[in-house]
């Protein structure tokens, strides 16, 4: 049963209800809407030119498959009133970073890209960071990971001999020996030297390399014919690592501006997102990011766009974006809503809107969708502009419209690829079941439970469960067991307990029985299994143990009673399907004995103190939240649960007398 079937239908009605009133309320000007579930959880932020358009456009029309998901699951919305686009855009992109709403386009810390960054310091210095601050400092990037900025940073440290310590040591290091650094911390360097080394860093990184390749060529030669030939050899270096570091571009612009291109693609729910980072007119770098969309496809892309942005002071000079999709057009899961041509502004002769190149618009009047395109068009240009101080162009023809185009077919290109890679992988799953079954001699074989058993020397055992349909895991049917009638480290007797106490309960609530039951193991624990389902519950169900070698990895099939090797081959895809089932069931296992350890040492710790039983312990963690905190209360912090002077004194004395306290 869903989680929509589950809900109350009085009070969904009543939600909706008061939606349907607080919509006929909505102003007719720009901000931000929050919509919410029925836990009161923000599950998506939106922004809007007219909040009553947008906003409502949600609850009428017909949309798609992903945006219906959405829609089903709001039981609220709030909005916020601002006096700008550009506002509600900076708005939107800090709501989503602090709520991280789970259905909006969601910039993940961990994927930022690593720049070079030389430090705004007396003796500055050069390093590759993921942080981008407004500190002063000059920063480089993106790059596409971070051997890329790596490599350039070592380039860089052979060519520009900046100070390489965080801190001043006492004296020079192997550094200065090597000719890598100039000593700041035993020479006077002076701000002229420091300043040089910059602005040739600085022209380097903004592509200028082949202008410092000439420079080292001519210098390589003078070297040569001075007969100084180790100079030579080494300034030619210099030169070979540069055209190792700075591999050669397919794409050069007319002029030699710093910008960034965007593109996108859309397909079955998912978005692609292609960026071409083009620096003094060349493709240095470019990255994509795919992931689901539920909204407007170009106001989650655009959303998308700000947080690249957001809080990085590295801009290019230029940002070229797609043009929205005409409503009407050919276009992947486009929405169906739109704004009413009354809220449509009178557009303004600008050059975007007639081409990048400078060239004029057809003769052929626009159509209203293709008008109301064009003003949202030039609303999310001018938002972009205000905020970041960059000139953003939305392209209509020539060659930046070519720039945007061939980013836009690298994104549709990776979203095909994806689908190309699922499609495959599903084909390889199935087939990988298919040929298990016959393997195995079972037939077709759909539902597959495997278990694995968990201790440490015998403490806390636990087991766990898991299930895997057609080759692909069904989390809702995982199982956690902790074991009740077995002392000590027995695997036998823990599978013989768990294995019963699973069979029973699918007996008795007459669930679906398995194909192929897997176990943690060989012979004996085959055997353990067979025993339970054959001679106490009457049930015929194929068991198969799968055994790991020294290195704790799968290596061997078995089946049978008694259990004899399956010569699986271990490069085929039913070999590696198997390997997937015992690597999920044992970290679903490992993790249940971890918290089920931890908890026990919380309260181990608590009950020792005499005059704690099991009410005074919740009372005291629901209080203080933790061990730890009880550890560093006050006597008189113990008075609200009750609990006198006396007792919270031995309760702080027997915690704080132990070497440690975990957190609970």
């Amino acid at each position: 049963m869903t989680e929509h079937e589950q809900e109350d239908p009085t009070l969904r009605d009543q939600s909706l209800e008061v939606i349907r009133h607080k919509l006929s309320l909505l102003p007719d000007k720009p901000g931000c809407y929050i919509m919410k579930n029925r836990e009161g959880t923000i599950i998506y932020v939106g922004k809007a030119k007219v909040l009553k358009n947008r906003v409502r456009s949600y609850f009428t029309g017909s949309h798609s498959a992903k945006t219906q998901k959405l829609v089903s699951e709001i039981r609220d919305f709030e909005y916020i009133i601002t006096s700008s686009n550009m506002e509600a855009l900076i708005l939107e992109c800090n709501l989503i970073k602090q709520h991280h709403p789970r259905y909006n386009v969601l910039l993940k810390d961990d994927k930022t890209f690593p720049y070079i960054k030389i430090t705004h310091e007396p003796q500055p210095r050069l390093e590759v960071t993921r942080r981008v601050y407004k500190d002063k400092g000059k920063y480089f990037g993106p790059y596409p990971n971070a051997f890329a900025a790596q490599q350039t940073k070592k380039l860089l440290d052979r060519l520009y001999p900046l100070r390489k310590c965080k801190t001043m040591p006492e004296k020079v290091c192997l550094y200065y020996h090597i000719g890598q650094c100039l000593a700041p911390c035993e020479f006077d360097i002076s701000a002229e030297t420091n300043e040089r080394m910059v602005q040739e860093i600085s022209r380097f990184l903004n592509g200028g390399h082949d202008v410092i390749k000439e420079e080292l060529t001519t210098k390589m030669l003078a070297a040569a014919e001075e007969l100084n030939f180790e100079r030579a050899k080494e300034l030619r270096d210099h030169i070979l690592n540069i055209d190792a570091v700075m591999e050669k571009q397919k794409i050069n612009a007319v002029d030699a501006l710093d910008r960034d291109v965007f593109g996108y693609a859309v397909d079955k729910g998912w978005m692609a997102v292609h960026i071409q980072y083009m620096r003094q007119g060349k493709l240095i770098e470019r990255h994509v990011s795919l992931f689901p969309y539920y909204g407007d496809e170009y106001n989650d892309f655009i959303t998308y766009v700000t947080q690249v942005y957001s809080d990085n002071p590295a801009l290019p000079k230029e940002i070229f974006l797609p043009t929205m999709p005409v409503q009407g057009a050919a276009a992947p899961e486009a929405h169906a809503a739109a704004l009413p041509a009354s809220d449509i502004s009178a557009l303004s002769e600008d050059s975007d809107a007639s081409g990048a190149d400078g060239a004029a618009p057809e003769a052929a009047p626009p159509t209203k969708e293709a008008a109301q395109a064009e003003a949202e068009e030039k609303d999310v240009r001018e938002a972009l502009e205000s905020w970041l101080k960059v000139k953003v162009h939305i392209p209509q023809r020539g060659l930046k419209k070519q720039m945007v185009d061939m980013a836009k077919d690298n994104a549709r290109n990776a979203l095909d690829e994806k689908f190309r890679l699922v499609e495959r992988d599903e084909r390889r799953t199935t087939k990988a079941v298919e040929n298990l079954g016959e393997w195995l001699g079972l037939g077709v074989i759909r539902r597959i439970e495997a278990f694995d058993n968990s201790n440490i020397q015998g403490t806390n055992p636990v087991s766990a469960m898991v299930v895997f349909v057609d080759g692909r895991p069904d989390r809702k049917e995982y199982r956690k067991y902790k074991v009740k009638t077995v002392v000590g480290p027995d695997d036998y007797e823990t599978m013989r307990e768990v294995i019963r106490r699973r069979y029973e309960r699918v007996l008795k609530d007459n669930l679906t029985m398995p194909d192929l039951i897997v176990v943690d193991g060989g012979k004996g624990q085959i055997s353990a299994a067979l025993d339970v389902l054959e001679n106490e519950l009457g049930l015929f169900i194929p068991v198969c143990g799968l055994v790991k070698d020294a290195k704790h990895k799968t290596a061997q099939l078995m089946i049978g009673d008694p259990a004899e090797i399956v010569p699986l081959p271990r490069d085929s895809q039913e070999f590696y399907l198997l390997q997937r089932i015992q690597d999920e069931v044992h970290r679903f296992a490992i993790t249940f004995h971890r918290e089920s350890r931890a908890k026990s040492m919380v309260v181990s710790q608590l009950d020792a103190i005499p005059g704690i039983g099991e009410k005074r312990r919740k009372a005291l963690l629901k209080h203080f939240g933790s061990v730890r905190k009880i550890k560093e209360a006050e006597v008189g912090d113990f008075k609200p649960l009750g609990i006198g002077e006396k007792l919270a004194s031995e309760i702080l004395k027997a915690l704080q007398g132990e070497a440690a306290v975990p957190q609970e």
